[in-house]
């Protein structure tokens, strides 16, 4: 498994990530453990997880069962310094978690002392903010995404958590603050902050990217390259969709289609002939349609680590198989035309 610079953090990742928001929900503790085990044994050290996983669904009840799953595992297998850590703290308006309660500083320390307690850990090397508090067009809200003009209210609570961070990282309980479901505004903003302030500098940013979901490719891949803040991407697979399980719309048993039927918006009339174009790439090629998934989120212009998450270790072992594959120029050229003709299915 491939090592690459984790931006300006002078962390050495795998090429790929493993993302854990099953555990717990559709995957026992059991399960979780056999995944993380394989996963390492496959030189895949680099973990994603979040306070409020599992999901499908979020609830109160198993807010933080995910980190309690890997904290087991590293209590029974030990071994911390074997793997970059990174979680998340939620946002404002998820109400399985604080009462759906803003984000602030003071907020941002009480939920990472949860998360270290759950972990079994004294740090982690990535906290990033799950959400931003103010409107965000991820999650298929784009459609009727209307920002406000809070740049003030916004600038302060920037200032705020990013002076928390500050004290965290010299505690030693994290080593980098980081984002997720972030805009290029907002990132730039956190960054300019930072270095105006003297407070710590954005690391990366986790939003969702593939095949079929592919807003990062213009201002945001631009800021990426110039600013060396890499993409962690989510849902390389669409959650399972660019697999082809979900062809002709049914619902295989067992499948987060069975838990959450519009896979959160991704289920549309578009989806499914562009998913059949980018499978007829896949045949025509000879290649696995997950394993060319993820290799084409490893062959973009900007630096991007993909996600994966399985429900089975047969799911997994595919995935991870990517590893190392290099997508040829016909693939390429082929993707491209579909994305053309299927530029935004979902």
């Amino acid at each position: 498994m491939q090592k690459l610079p984790l931006g300006q953090t002078g962390l050495q990742v795998s090429e790929i990530c493993l993302g854990t928001m099953t555990w717990g929900s559709q995957n026992t503790e059991a399960e979780g453990h056999a995944q993380a085990d394989f996963a390492l044994d496959q030189g895949v050290t680099f973990w994603d997880t979040a306070e409020m996983y599992p999901v499908n669904p979020v609830a109160a009840e198993t807010v933080g069962r995910t980190e309690e799953i890997i904290g087991s595992w590293l209590a029974a297998r030990g071994g911390r310094d074997r793997l970059v850590l990174a979680t998340k703290v939620t946002g404002g308006g998820m109400a399985a978690v604080r009462d759906g309660a803003p984000l602030t500083g003071a907020i941002l320390r009480e939920a990472l002392e949860g998360s270290l307690r759950r972990l079994g850990t004294d740090h982690v090397e990535l906290y990033q903010i799950h959400w931003p508090n103010r409107d965000a067009y991820h999650f298929r809200d784009i459609w009727n995404f209307a920002p406000r003009p809070l740049k003030a209210e916004t600038e302060a609570h920037m200032r705020d958590v990013l002076a928390t961070a500050a004290d965290l990282i010299a505690e030693g309980k994290i080593g980098h603050i980081a984002l997720s479901n972030e805009s290029v505004w907002g990132a730039a903003k956190w960054l300019e902050l930072a270095a105006r302030e003297g407070l710590p500098r954005m690391a990366t940013v986790q939003n969702e990217y593939s095949l079929l979901c592919r807003q990062f490719d213009s201002d945001w891949a631009e800021f990426s390259v110039m600013e060396d803040l890499p993409l962690l991407a989510f849902s390389p697979l669409a959650a399972g969709i660019l697999s082809g399980k979900y062809a002709g719309n049914v619902i295989p048993e067992g499948s987060r289609r069975s838990r959450n039927e519009t896979l959160s918006g991704r289920i549309t009339p578009q989806v499914f002939p562009a998913v059949a174009a980018y499978l007829g790439i896949a045949a025509r090629h000879g290649l696995d349609p997950c394993q060319m998934a993820i290799a084409f989120c490893r062959s973009r212009p900007f630096p991007c680590i993909p996600i994966i998450g399985a429900r089975d270790l047969g799911q997994l072992a595919t995935d991870i198989g990517a590893a190392g594959m290099v997508l040829s120029p016909e693939v390429l050229a082929e993707i491209d035309a579909v994305h053309r003709a299927h530029p935004m299915p979902y």
